[in-house]
């Protein structure tokens, strides 16, 4: 029997490198990074980094690891940390910030796009007597967890000013930035220059195998290259990795439109079901809340499967659909039709 072919909508994580890719890989120039000799690497770095502004960027193998270095820059032990409730870094970063860093975290209310920045500066704490100092500030661009959530620009603009006013430096998790630049149109350089660091990451949207990038001053980056090697991420001939990177940066960003058109679509066929709401879908993430659905989302989940369909079960009854560069309109009908047959009750 052949093996079923599965329409994956769990995440933008799952694409697998074109054939492109694939080449620039095999073809890639390499040294050895840890003595900073890779140069295919550090092209990447300096690219990335003049993409946003910044002096300098540091290739790391993960988007936990390039977050939880940019953390450990700006807050010291027994220092704090402010950021969204359902912020990827603590919510799906195994409490790395805490067990690493000595970092304390405070969360405002899941706000995604809405966060209100006088709400955050009046969550800020001043050193004294037994307080613990708010030193930064946490913000994820695009936002996972609030259905790929743009937040806007002048929001961005007043939290930096909070920011200032706190001491206290501001961070990007920027694992999608690329997905906002291509939604809300701002480039690149404007999100960097809010932001004191920033991840960004190549493996999601952008297709890439394996990747992502911390982005700071060159005084920042030469720390971060400390801390990264005292994590185990001393690596050697990266640029096998970062070559693909590089192909990413150069091919994929304009095409995350398509993702978001087809989001977009998928939104738009599911919505009659009371499951999601249109204008909430503005890039590659469709939320799908199932709480007056026929089913929960372990049941969508399941059945779902069966059909072809893989889906990400986020909680009881929340469901999440993300389109990626694997995913073509065809794929698309097929995961429309099999969703609302399921929505439908049959």
């Amino acid at each position: 029997m052949a093996e079923q072919s599965f329409v994956d909508l769990r995440s933008d994580t799952v694409t697998r490198p074109t054939p492109a890719m694939r080449e620039a890989i095999a073809a890639a120039e390499v040294g050895d990074d840890v003595y900073g000799e890779d140069p295919t690497v550090n092209a990447l770095e300096a690219e990335v980094a003049a993409l946003f502004g910044h002096e300098a960027a540091l290739f790391a193998p993960t988007g936990s690891m390039a977050n939880q270095l940019a953390l450990q820059l700006a807050a010291g032990p027994g220092t704090e940390l402010l950021c969204d409730a359902d912020a990827h870094i603590v919510t799906y970063e195994s409490g790395a910030a805490a067990a690493y860093g000595g970092i304390t975290s405070r969360t405002w209310p899941t706000a995604g796009a809405h966060l209100d920045p006088d709400a955050v500066a009046a969550m800020v704490r001043p050193a004294g007597f037994h307080a613990v100092p708010t030193t930064l500030i946490a913000v994820e661009q695009t936002h996972n967890r609030a259905g790929g959530a743009v937040i806007p620009l002048p929001t961005l603009t007043a939290l930096r000013a909070v920011a200032d006013a706190a001491g206290a430096a501001l961070h990007c998790d920027g694992a999608r930035i690329w997905h906002a630049h291509v939604a809300d149109r701002v480039p690149l350089a404007t999100y960097g220059a809010l932001f004191d660091t920033l991840s960004v990451c190549l493996s999601k949207g952008l297709g890439a195998p394996v990747g992502s990038l911390v982005i700071g001053s060159a005084e920042k980056i030469a720390a971060a290259r400390v801390l990264r090697k005292r994590l185990g991420a001393g690596m050697r001939q990266v640029g096998i990795l970062a070559a693909a990177g590089q192909y990413a940066l150069r091919h994929h960003i304009a095409r995350l439109a398509d993702d978001h058109e087809r989001a977009r679509r998928i939104a738009e066929a599911l919505a009659p079901f009371g499951v999601v709401d249109v204008a909430d879908v503005r890039t590659n993430i469709v939320p799908l809340d199932l709480t007056k659905a026929p089913v929960d989302a372990v049941a969508l989940g399941e059945r779902a499967r069966a059909h072809g369909v893989l889906v990400s079960v986020l909680g009881p009854r929340t469901a999440r659909l993300v389109t990626h560069l694997d995913l073509d309109d065809a794929g698309v009908d097929r995961a429309i039709d099999a969703i609302s047959e399921i929505l439908r009750g049959e």
